[in-house]
């Protein structure tokens, strides 16, 4: 199965995680201009970018530069994550298998985003249990690994109830050769 070629969708009795829309840009922008999400946001080797979207038009845009890079470019799958009783995405979930020279070589990156009122450990458990196992298979990797500042309390709680466990290596960014740290790792 190629995720590039047909997306699948996962959902349990809460959760609905399928490839982001430009429809979603209305409840994506209460997330991403959520001043007290933005520190959760993971934009380690993102040129710079913390990801905040002040107005419409930048979650628009946002979302199809999104789209361009898994139609086109194959370079990720950006999900957006549908709260089912809310009836609307509140947050996203990036995920792709990185290519590299450091200890996250074939190892599936995952960026989990949501806003502030969601920023939970026990929302967090559910999205992570959710797409972990068929992120494995549809990504092709045998490790994931996702960043929790040493503040994300409840992230942090979360990856430990899902079975990451903390790791000292830093991923190198490809751009600048920078060092990230705070990745949490989870093998198969």
């Amino acid at each position: 199965m190629d995720v590039y070629e047909n997306c699948p969708v996962l959902e349990n009795d809460k959760l609905l995680v399928r490839l982001i829309r430009e429809e979603d840009a209305d409840d994506l922008l209460q997330v991403y201009s959520d001043k007290n999400a933005l520190p959760f946001f993971n934009g380690d080797n993102c040129n710079g970018s913390n990801f905040y979207c002040a107005v419409r038009e930048d979650m628009v845009n946002t979302i199809k530069y999104w789209l361009i890079e898994y139609h086109e470019n194959r370079g990720f799958v950006r999900f957006s994550i549908v709260d089912k009783k809310e009836g609307k995405a509140i947050g996203t979930i990036e995920m792709f298998t990185r290519r590299a020279q450091d200890f996250y070589n074939d190892c599936g990156i995952l960026r989990l985003d949501v806003g502030s009122a969601h920023e939970k450990q026990e929302t967090l458990y559910e999205i992570l249990s959710l797409v972990t196992e068929p992120f494995y298979e549809w990504f092709g990797c045998l490790k994931m690994a996702t960043k929790a500042a040493p503040y994300a309390i409840e992230r942090i709680e979360a990856l430990k109830k899902s079975g990451y466990k903390k790791s000292e290596e830093p991923l190198i960014g490809h751009h600048r050769n920078i060092a990230y740290y705070d990745y949490w790792v989870i093998r198969k």
